[in-house]
C-alpha cells in the first residue's frame, strides 16, 4: 500500500475529527446506479471485506477513496448516433435538427449506461494531523482535489488548500544542481527536467544523467532552470519533485523496507498496519527536510 506520489494539501492542525467515524460512515461508497456515470465514496483502507473506513496510528490518518465509473467511450455513443441518425434522414426525407440530435444522444446514453462495464478504483489519503498535511496518492491534480472533497464531504468543514512555496521552487532545485547545498539527508538523484525561462523555450528532460556533469552545467549555463529533480533520502526513499510541489515516483528503498523483514506479520492487515507506520513515519522526515528549504507555508499562518 506504499504511496507512488503525493500531491500535497495543508489544513489547520486543530481540525476536529470529533465525528470523523459517524461522517465517513454517511459518505460510503454506493454502487453506481444503471444511469449513474460515476460514484464516490469511502471504502476500508484495509480492502473490500473489511469494514473500518479510517485507520490511525498516532497522528497519522490513513483513508481511502473508492470510486466506480461506468465506461461509455464516447466514440461508441457517436457512432450509434451517426447510425440512428442516418436511419432517420433517409426515413423522413431531411436531416434531424439540433435539438433532435441532442434528444436522440441522450436517449441512447441512457440505454447504454446500464450495459455499460463499472470500472472500480482506490485513492489513498494521509492526513498529518500533527503538521496539517494532507497527501493523496495521485500526480494528478484533479484527482487529488476530488479526494478532498470527499474529506470535506465526510467532516462537514476541511479547509485543505494545496500546498504553496514563499519561494519559487525552480530556482531552489536549479540551486541545488548548480552547487548549492542540500538539505541534510537529501542526495541528487540520476533524472531532472530543465526549461527555458521563456515562454515555449526549449525542454531537456535526462534520466540515467550525472546531474553533476558538464553537460548539464551547460544547460544551466545558457540559462536552464530546473521545473523536476530526482533525489534520494538516505538510503530510504527516491522521488522526483517538480516545481509544482508534487512528489512523484516515490519509491521505498532496501533501508526502509527492510525494518519490515524484521516483524513476522500473521495476517494482511497486520502487515498493512506495520507498512502504513512506516510509510507515514518516512513521509514525515522527508516533509520535515522540504518544508523549511521550500518555506511551504502553513494553512493557519
Amino acid at each position: 500500500m506504499f504511496f507512488r506520489n503525493l500531491t500535497l494539501f495543508r489544513f489547520p492542525a486543530s481540525l476536529d475529527l470529533a465525528h470523523l467515524d459517524e461522517g465517513l460512515d454517511e459518505a460510503r461508497l454506493k454502487p453506481v446506479g444503471p444511469l449513474e456515470l460515476s460514484s464516490r465514496g469511502f471504502v476500508s483502507p484495509f480492502g473490500r471485506d473489511a469494514e473500518a473506513l479510517s485507520h490511525r496510528i498516532a497522528d497519522a490518518l490513513w483513508l481511502t477513496v473508492g470510486g466506480e465509473d461506468r465506461l461509455l467511450p464516447a466514440a461508441v455513443v457517436n457512432d450509434l448516433l451517426a447510425r440512428k441518425l442516418a436511419e432517420m434522414e433517409e426515413k423522413e426525407g431531411r436531416k434531424p435538427g439540433g435539438r433532435a440530435r441532442k434528444r436522440l444522444k441522450e436517449e441512447l446514453v441512457h440505454e447504454l449506461l446500464p450495459r455499460a462495464f463499472v470500472r472500480p478504483s482506490r485513492t489513498s489519503v494521509l492526513l498529518d494531523l500533527e503538521h496539517g498535511v494532507c497527501a493523496v496518492d495521485t500526480s494528478s491534480r484533479k484527482n487529488a482535489e476530488a479526494a478532498v472533497s470527499e474529506v470535506r464531504r465526510a467532516l462537514g468543514s476541511f479547509p485543505a488548500l494545496p500546498l504553496n512555496a514563499e519561494v519559487a521552487p525552480r530556482s531552489v532545485l536549479t540551486g541545488w544542481i548548480a552547487g548549492e547545498p542540500l538539505p541534510g539527508g537529501l542526495t541528487l538523484g540520476e533524472e531532472c527536467e530543465l526549461k527555458d525561462a521563456a515562454d515555449h523555450g526549449a525542454i531537456v528532460k535526462c534520466q540515467r544523467q550525472d546531474l553533476e556533469s558538464d553537460e548539464i552545467a551547460r544547460h544551466l549555463e545558457s540559462g536552464k532552470q530546473v521545473t523536476r529533480l530526482a533525489l534520494t533520502l538516505d538510503d530510504h526513499l527516491s522521488f522526483v519533485l517538480g516545481e509544482d510541489l508534487v512528489i512523484r515516483k516515490l519509491k521505498f528503498l532496501d533501508g526502509a523496507v527492510d525494518q519490515l523483514e524484521g516483524t513476522e506479520q500473521e495476517d494482511l492487515r497486520a502487515e498493512l498496519d506495520a507498512r502504513f507506520a512506516l510509510m507515514s513515519g518516512e513521509f514525515r522526515r522527508l516533509f520535515a527536510i522540504l518544508e523549511p528549504a521550500l518555506k511551504l507555508s502553513r494553512a493557519d499562518g
